[in-house]
């Protein structure tokens, strides 16, 4: 926890000197703007340490854990050392919903890579209170203590049943199944140009709900049900089905080359702004957002 961005940069700053003097590789992701700091503390010690820009490698949020783990298995054995700052007080509602997912997730993925030490700040003076508190439960140490509201790895690792709001407006609504998916893939191609998406993006949005509803024929019971509506700027869909999405990682983890399946959530990772997974005791639901 750290109170303004010069608490910030004395607070990690022996961290990642520790790291440089036992020739830890050590990879800092924070806004642009704290880097420029956090640089300048270091002096030359910099050009020792990998940096990246939060604001671009976690835009979505399911992106954050692919690039930690390419950051892990680029060097097999090694002690290493991360900084990573995902949650900050402009994120969107949405967004926050699924920084605080990542970061419980961030135990399932590297519980076996214990040589990884990962600290996360948080900035007591611009986030809401709710959310420094949530940190305590995804995060098994606070301030170098153990939490006592982490709840342990299995509550993480289990299905994600945070509820999400309801659609905005008056939504449209589609049911499907798999003689249908290409009468979908136009009512959302319609609904995409409406919107004003552009081509591209429109393609992209067409693409990812594809592969989503695909999921929803093969694995959830055969059909499924698409809603879709405007808020915010963005064109948002989700996809229900009545199937169950057992692995907690799914999306977030590359797909191995031969691999028969797990393409569907990755794939709209990579097209969508942001991608919300939820499982209920009655199903699933996708809901993918593509901002205008």
């Amino acid at each position: 926890m750290y109170a303004g961005e010069h608490q910030l940069v004395d607070g990690v700053l022996q961290f990642v000197r520790d790291g440089i003097e036992a020739e830890e590789p050590t990879l800092v992701v924070l806004a642009d703007r704290k880097i420029a700091a956090l640089k300048e503390a270091l002096g030359r010690d910099a050009e020792q340490v990998q940096f990246a820009d939060m604001d671009a490698v976690g835009a979505n949020p399911a992106l954050i854990i692919p690039a930690w783990r390419e950051f892990v298995d680029a060097h097999p054995g090694k002690t290493l050392r991360g900084i990573g700052e995902p949650i900050w007080a402009d994120r969107s509602p949405p967004e926050m919903s699924e920084c605080h997912r990542h970061e419980g997730l961030l135990n399932v993925a590297f519980y076996d890579t214990p040589g990884f030490w990962l600290l996360c700040p948080y900035d007591t003076t611009t986030l809401d209170p709710a959310d420094v508190a949530r940190a305590c439960e995804t995060h098994p140490h606070v301030a170098g203590l153990p939490s006592a509201a982490y709840p342990g790895l299995d509550v993480h690792a289990g299905p994600f049943t945070d509820p999400l709001p309801p659609p905005a407006g008056a939504p449209q609504r589609l049911e499907f199944d798999a003689d249908s998916l290409s009468q979908m893939r136009r009512f959302v191609s319609g609904a995409a140009t409406g919107a004003g998406l552009g081509r591209e993006r429109s393609h992209d949005l067409v693409l990812a709900v594809n592969e989503i509803a695909a999921n929803s024929v093969r694995h959830g019971g055969g059909e499924g049900v698409l809603v879709m509506w405007r808020e915010n700027g963005s064109l948002v869909c989700d996809v229900e089905d009545g199937g169950q999405i057992a692995k907690p990682l799914a999306g977030r983890e590359r797909p191995t080359e031969g691999q028969s399946h797990g393409y569907g959530l990755w794939l709209a990772n990579q097209l969508c702004d942001l991608v919300q997974v939820r499982t209920f005791p009655t199903g699933n639901i996708v809901r993918l957002h593509m901002h205008r």
